[in-house]
């Protein structure tokens, strides 16, 4: 037995049951290693994007910087993924753009997933008119391509971050409401729930503390899954140039930067779009992992 292990066993039976129900679900994720790799690369993409100022080769590049004389340089041994028209370092800038690919993708399902997990809760427990209205309102939002309308919004409000993030905000909360809709209505009526009314339990005791708890386990799971979904709508709001302006680095601005030099210059485009794909990548791979460790036992 290892020190941690002896440590926890002279602790009391709920720490016990505690890390004993930790080590079971880290072993139900690790049984994946796709998981797992993605797990490494999304803490690799955090650990980049904490420590950008002092990991990033040539920092200032990141800013209002200009230099022609090393514009359009190939890979090489100064600048390991080149540098743009404006001689600043893709590397540099592409650690970067990871903090806000990051902060967007955060943002946003700190926003849609308290909202629409809320508006789903009501709907599905409550029902009748209250439910219908609601449902409808999320039908008529669920019926638009999520980036169409996340484009539409974007248009409308100044090319800023904040409001790039407010535009997938409104695209993407129906898609938890509709979630939590379906199991809440499933869920009341369930015994317990059935118990605790006959107990004299209020409404927001039951939503609460009955019927939310034993959804965090799809919508956990789901949020993993659309952080890189949000994230690459983020980048193609940046692509059209409606997120982070510029000299603020953005994945999908320097996409769009480099795009027009294709194929002489690949190096401009190519590598922010493997960026962006690594970060989808790890997102989703981590995401099978979540679903696996959060499933019932069979």
């Amino acid at each position: 037995m290892s020190a941690i292990e002896g440590a926890f066993a002279a602790g009391t039976p709920s720490k016990r049951r505690r890390f004993e129900a930790a080590q079971k679900l880290w072993y139900k994720f690790s049984l994946n290693k796709m998981s797992v790799a993605g797990l490494v690369i999304i803490l690799l993409v955090l650990f980049l994007a904490v420590f950008q100022p002092r990991i990033a080769p040539y920092p200032e590049h990141a800013g209002a910087f200009v230099d022609f004389k090393r514009a359009s340089q190939p890979p090489g041994a100064e600048y390991l993924l080149g540098t743009d028209t404006m001689g600043r370092d893709i590397l540099s800038r592409i650690l970067f753009a990871f903090r806000g690919a990051l902060t967007m993708g955060v943002g946003v399902l700190a926003v849609v997933v308290p909202l629409g997990g809320a508006l789903g809760l009501l709907a599905g427990y409550f029902g009748g008119r209250l439910a219908t209205v609601i449902m409808r309102v999320t039908d008529i939002f669920l019926a638009l391509p999520p980036l169409i309308l996340a484009l539409c919004v974007g248009a409308i409000l100044r090319p800023t971050l904040f409001n790039s993030m407010m535009a997938v905000c409104v695209a993407w909360w129906p898609w938890y409401t509709r979630l939590v809709y379906g199991m809440a209505q499933s869920l009341k009526n369930e015994m317990y729930v059935k118990s605790a009314e006959l107990l004299g339990a209020g409404a927001a005791h039951i939503v609460f503390r009955e019927i939310l708890p034993n959804c965090l386990g799809p919508i956990f799971t789901k949020m993993t899954l659309d952080m890189g979904w949000v994230i690459l709508t983020g980048a193609s709001l940046s692509f059209v140039g409606l997120g982070e302006q510029p000299p603020i680095p953005a994945l999908g601005t320097m996409v769009s930067d480099g795009a027009k030099f294709i194929p002489g210059q690949w190096w401009i485009s190519i590598f922010p779009a493997l960026a962006i794909m690594i970060i989808v990548l790890g997102f989703n791979f981590m995401g099978d992992g979540v679903k696996d460790m959060l499933s019932s036992e069979e």
